[in-house]
């Protein structure tokens, strides 16, 4: 039996899909792989970095830091790290942390398994790094063994799908470009094949991840299917949910509605960052959109998927933004009434267009207020739709029992950072099956039910 090695992922939904990857590929090669154990006990550790945001930046170091120190005390046999951080930081951090046996980028983390094979000695830890961005951007996003190899970490019933890498949007304040390279979308019969793959695994629900998912198909003949895909995917047998997320407001691909509309296993569910709305900071931002484009957008949406949720990310205390912009930003989110919103305060990055050309002149303490009354008009808004549900009767997959609670999802609910529904466990539900729950109480972004009516 091979040795065991554990998996530490963090940052986002597409790090998870490459761990997954990587676990794959290593349990077909005899390793016992494991994934973010509360006790990691395996000879091996590699960690899945992320380098988007300073808070992610500093929580992937601090759990590099705390992996070094137990390779020095022997608890661990080697350490690698792999991912966004060390794509972006290679050479600096090879120099601060020595204790790391072998860097790996955001595309080459399959070299990992011939190195780990090569033995102690065959290969210099410094060889494995300076391989690590030179072969980055040509290596392909999957596994082109037709047999795919997959380990999955979340509960059986659902899954994430990627279906391209990178971005060629450029806004200003954004380093994933920097990071990932130009948009890569995978082939659309090598998505299909892994649907079936995952379906086969008794995955039912289906969250479509990529960093910029309406741009699907654009780099390779010029033109946007994400809807073809999305229908494709629906008519696959097993399929029950598809749940969009990460999409982009300039030039949407309105096609995309019109599978919405008629295909009942589309999720009326769409993840769609707008950042801000006022047109001084929509231009700063390089968003290539405007406030009445904006306005626009959310109204057909709504009004082209009646019933249809909506999630959204905010910026506040962008470089330049003004009292009078923030107060744009507020009636914004008045109106729109996001069924599901989050905001953050700019953070600066290095590389970035806004860190080149723009000073970053919004105070802290001033990003933290504006933040902070941003979410509190969110939350009254979260609680006043939520119980609108009240009454209502819901399809409803469960995810897991808590206690005495049994906790689902509806349509509208992604996992891990949407609402969910509470159901007494004497009701003896069974996880990963759809139940019809009557909704009978709710809090500000929690519901609670029953299927007993």
């Amino acid at each position: 039996m091979g040795k065991t090695i554990d998996f530490i992922s963090l940052g986002c939904s597409k790090n998870l899909v490459d761990s997954e990857m990587l676990m794959g590929l290593m349990t077909s090669h005899g390793y016992q792989c494991t994934h973010d154990s509360d006790n990691p006990q395996g000879e091996i550790v590699v960690v899945n970095t992320c380098g988007f945001i300073n808070d992610a930046k500093e929580e992937s170091i601090n759990t590099i830091l705390e992996f070094a120190q137990a390779k020095i005390e022997g608890r661990i046999e080697k350490l690698f790290v792999m991912g966004c951080l060390s794509e972006r930081y290679l050479a600096d951090l090879e120099q601060e942390i020595p204790e790391v046996d072998g860097w790996y980028g955001k595309f080459n983390y399959r070299q990992l398994l011939e190195d780990l094979q090569t033995t102690d000695g065959a290969e210099s830890r410094s060889s494995q790094s300076n391989r690590s961005n030179q072969s980055n951007r040509s290596n392909p996003i999957t596994p082109s063994s037709p047999k795919l190899q997959r380990i999955l970490t979340t509960p059986r019933h659902y899954a994430y799908l990627k279906i391209s890498e990178g971005c060629d949007r450029h806004c200003a304040y954004c380093a994933i470009p920097l990071i990932t390279g130009r948009h890569q979308s995978r082939p659309m019969q090598e998505i299909l094949d892994e649907v079936r793959w995952l379906v086969g695994q008794g995955v039912k629900e289906l969250n479509v991840i990529a960093q910029e998912l309406t741009y699907y198909g654009v780099d390779i003949d010029g033109e946007q299917h994400i809807a073809e895909l999305v229908e494709r995917m629906a008519d696959i047998p097993g399929v029950e949910w598809i749940r969009l997320h990460y999409a982009y407001p300039t030039h949407f691909p309105w096609d995309l509605l019109r599978v919405m509309r008629e295909k009942p296993n589309v999720c009326k569910y769409l993840d769609i960052a707008l950042q801000h709305i006022s047109d001084h900071m929509l231009t700063r931002m390089k968003r290539h959109v405007s406030k009445q484009e904006t306005y626009e957008l959310v109204e057909r949406l709504r009004a082209e998927v009646p019933g249809i949720h909506l999630r959204t990310t905010l910026m506040v205390g962008f470089p330049g933004e003004t009292d009078e912009d923030f107060a744009e930003l507020l009636a914004f989110t008045k109106w729109a009434r996001f069924e599901r919103m989050g905001a953050f305060a700019y953070s600066e990055e290095e590389g970035t267009y806004s860190e080149q050309h723009y000073a970053d002149d919004v105070p802290e303490e001033v990003k933290q207020q504006r933040l902070d009354k941003l979410m509190r008009v969110q939350q009254n808004i979260s609680a006043e739709l939520e119980a609108q549900k009240v009454g209502s009767v819901q399809r409803v997959m469960i995810d897991r029992r808590e206690g005495d609670w049994f906790v689902g999802r509806t349509e509208y609910c992604s996992p891990e950072v949407d609402p969910e529904v509470l159901i007494p466990a004497a009701e003896q539900l069974v996880v990963g099956r759809f139940y019809m729950v009557r909704i009978t109480d709710s809090e500000e972004f929690d519901l609670y039910g029953t299927t007993e009516f």
